[in-house]
């Protein structure tokens, strides 16, 4: 072993995947190939030393032994995997993927070529590499609408811009709520800065369907029903004005709260919202006046409470309760949702290719796979079928809504695909060309967050793997060939990232990542809205105006309120679906990891006993979940910690997972929420049965 092996050195770079802690991270290098251990910086205070396990075990996924190393071809059935594949040289997989975009675009035009993508990375320049080629080749372009567009339009209608409190004065905060929201999976970071608050004797609450193990530490649980969360803050409001809890002089000064809003909340007490919730009348009560009693009461939203039909509602209603008390004065007092608008000064042309655009180009919503590739006019309007897709940073096949009708659209035997990918996904084993792609760790990037406040640029530490090429090399390379000539194209990833931050009045890309991050927290009063909220008139809005944000029809209700759109259950569907995140995996990230399946082990079904006992249902027994989409079987788990009527299963597994080949997400519509579109992920009434292997 070299002496390098024996004492690896450390390296400072930026986790990409999709979390909004965005951890800045101390990596083993072992050698100019190999990494060890990945641990959490000690010199990023909201990081402090502190990441998730899965991403400390980085090394499996790097140096997994599936990774994908060439070009390949498919030869033989789509969805089968490597062995319906064959090694290609990277000119002849490129001129493949030539000359079939440019047959495509001359008999179809190119509104038929869709780039898709997500947030398998979150760096800036290689997650925006598929917009500049879109841009420059005028492609359809992507709604995304996946994760926070509904989150985004109920936190807006209140406060008028995405940011809020640091989530470091959590450590000042006698209160924290946690609402829809399971930091222990999903963001560890701030169970880091709970616990110091804890140590001051905070109080901590979490509002979430099941008793999550963020739950599982919290003083007080409510533990409502899926959706409900608007009817839950109503009465929590309604309370705290019944108390004399409000602080009448925060809400005259900065809110447009008014008499018609108090007549608006008498009406929502809490024996009206335990019909919707669930919970009882004491627990709300119990509830509002803990909140009422710590002016320092600090509530960190999640996106679960808006991945409904009512979401945007739920977000809103939530996002009113520091407005009511005036938490948002102190310090640990307030709110957090995201931090995306402290970053509105830095320019992102460069990264996204938006001086390319053509504001006349369809756009396709992402949340829509399914329709859109199954021929849905209602999304392809006067355009073309979409005939070819070029994707990257995501698995469609196994995180779309509506599952069964993704699987369709990607069967279809005159659809070209694309997967520039670093696994064998689901979606790459229905390509036709499948690239082999870098991780974060051989590549340069820039990167914001939405939990903190850093800017950071995070450079490769070790060579790319096999014939690995990254985002942006494989773009710039297709561009080229397709006949596209622009500077975006002909430099390299780090050059785009200095000319974005030049262009910003913002440090060069070195001094940013010597530094291991740019703090862009701004002042106390800018954080706190004590300068002013997001609207024109600088006030929080009790009043939502929803049709400014995409409601055109008017449906959403205008003032807080439970708004009854979900897919409420039935006699036929009586139990209402929550598809959860899991610890060990991140979307389908970590799926294929030896630590993480290790852990996650299989699907499960958490079902209340109760409902076991009535549908006959043991422990590992199978169990079959169903409406008018589809079906799909799993084992069961008895589990106390759900109301009665709810199902929770968490994960998004590969669909080999389950028993008939298809995941949980085939159960899961892709009816677009109100008021501009966003996926109904834990919005889904559903029957269950006993089932057979």
């Amino acid at each position: 072993m070299s002496e390098s092996r024996q004492t690896p050195s450390r390296h400072y770079a930026v986790c990409p995947h999709d979390c909004p802690s965005t951890c800045a991270l101390e990596v083993e290098k072992l050698d100019d190939n190999t990494i060890g251990r990945v641990h959490g910086s000690k010199n990023n205070s909201y990081t402090a030393s502190v990441i998730c396990a899965k991403v400390a075990r980085y090394a499996e996924r790097v140096h997994h032994p599936d990774r994908l190393m060439t070009p390949l071809r498919r030869v033989g059935e789509k969805g089968i995997g490597v062995s319906a594949f064959e090694p290609i040289s990277w000119d002849e997989a490129l001129e493949t993927i030539v000359d079939r975009f440019t047959q495509i675009e001359q008999e179809h035009g190119a509104e038929a070529i869709w780039p898709y993508f997500y947030a398998g990375t979150m760096g800036w320049c290689h997650r925006g590499a598929n917009h500049r080629l879109r841009h420059a080749k005028r492609y359809s372009g992507q709604k995304e609408t996946i994760c926070i567009s509904i989150s985004d339009a109920g936190w807006k209608a209140g406060t008028g811009s995405k940011r809020g409190v640091d989530a470091r004065e959590i450590a000042e905060s006698d209160l924290i709520v946690v609402w829809g929201g399971n930091p222990v999976h999903t963001q560890i970071n701030v169970m880091t800065h709970i616990a110091k608050a804890a140590k001051q004797g905070a109080k901590l609450v979490v509002i979430d369907p099941y008793r999550t193990p963020t739950a599982a530490k919290a003083d007080m649980h409510l533990m409502l029903k899926p959706g409900t969360d608007g009817a839950l803050a109503c009465a929590v409001m309604h309370q705290l004005l019944k108390d004399g809890y409000e602080d009448a002089d925060y809400l005259a000064r900065f809110t447009d709260f008014d008499e018609d809003v108090r007549q608006h909340l008498a009406d929502k007490t809490p024996e009206w919202a335990a019909q919707i919730t669930g919970l009882s009348v004491d627990e709300i009560i119990a509830f509002a006046r803990l909140y009422g009693e710590h002016k320092k009461s600090y509530l960190r939203l999640g996106y679960g409470m808006s991945r409904s039909r009512n979401g945007a509602p739920n977000m809103h209603a939530v996002s009113c309760l520091p407005a009511i008390t005036g938490a948002w004065q102190y310090p640990g007092g307030g709110a957090l949702y995201g931090q995306s608008e402290i970053y509105k000064g830095m320019d992102r042309a460069p990264l996204h290719g938006t001086d390319l655009a053509d504001s006349s180009v369809r756009e396709l919503d992402m949340s829509r796979i399914g329709p859109v590739l199954t021929g849905d006019r209602r999304d392809l309007g006067d355009g073309p079928e979409v005939k070819a897709l070029f994707i990257q940073n995501t698995n469609p096949m196994a995180v779309a809504p509506d599952l069964n009708k993704v699987h369709e659209g990607f069967r279809r035997e005159d659809l070209f695909v694309v997967v520039h990918e670093q696994m064998m996904t689901e979606t790459a084993a229905m390509a036709d060309i499948v690239l082999p792609a870098t991780t974060f760790l051989e590549h340069d990037d820039i990167y914001t967050a939405s939990g903190h406040t850093h800017l950071q640029v995070s450079k490769a530490i070790i060579n790319a793997q096999g014939e690995c090429r990254s985002n942006h090399d494989v773009v710039s390379e297709l561009a080229k060939r397709l006949g596209v000539d622009h500077q975006l194209f002909e430099v390299s990833a780090l050059e785009i990232i200095e000319k974005s931050l030049q262009d910003s009045n913002l440090p060069t890309a070195e001094q940013i990542h010597q530094q291991q991050g740019l703090d862009l927290l701004g002042s106390f009063e800018e954080s706190h809205f004590l300068n002013g909220f997001g609207h024109a008139d600088g006030r929080f809005h009790f009043y939502a105006d929803w049709q400014a944000l995409g409601d055109k029809e008017g449906v959403l209700p205008r003032l807080p309120d439970h708004a009854e759109l979900i897919d409420a259950a039935d006699a036929e569907h009586p139990f209402r679906l929550v598809t959860a995140p899991a610890r060990t995996f991140l979307n389908t990230s970590f799926t294929e990891t030896p630590g993480s399946v290790k852990k996650e082990k299989q699907p499960m079904a958490f079902i209340h006993p109760e409902d076991c006992d009535a549908l006959a249902l043991e422990e590992g027994g199978w169990v079959a979940l169903g409406n008018s989409l589809g079906e799909v079987r799993l084992k069961a788990k008895p589990f106390a910690g759900v109301q009665a009527g709810v199902v929770i299963v968490e994960g998004i597994w590969p669909n080999h997972a389950f028993i008939d080949g298809i995941g949980i997400n085939a159960l899961v519509s892709a009816e677009p929420a109100l008021p501009d579109g966003g996926a109904v992920f834990h919005d889904t009434k559903v029957w269950l049965k006993a089932g057979r292997s």
